[in-house]
């Protein structure tokens, strides 16, 4: 947890080059989290529209970034909660 407080701290930073850096690690690692648990949410049995309350998006939103096809949102990387078919 001391790494994202420095970055926290590193994105006020009045040297642009710090904050920005700092910015573009705390969008990344947002970005992990939020693949994690999105995957959490539908292996748990979530919706779409539950999981998208939750980030404040549309269920279309969170369905294309996370769902079949796009190799995140379910933990396992293969696609989708029942993998890709043969062909994709």
């Amino acid at each position: 947890m001391s790494e994202t407080k420095t970055l926290a701290d590193a994105a006020s930073s009045r040297d642009p080059a710090v904050g920005l850096k700092a910015v573009r690690a705390l969008r990344e690692l947002a970005e992990r989290l939020e693949n994690l648990q999105v995957g959490n949410a539908r292996a748990q049995g979530w919706t779409w529209q539950m999981i998208a309350d939750c980030l404040g998006v549309s269920r279309q939103a969170v369905h294309k970034k996370h769902g079949s096809g796009s190799g995140t949102g379910d933990g396992t990387g293969s696609g989708g909660r029942f993998g890709r078919r043969k062909g994709d």
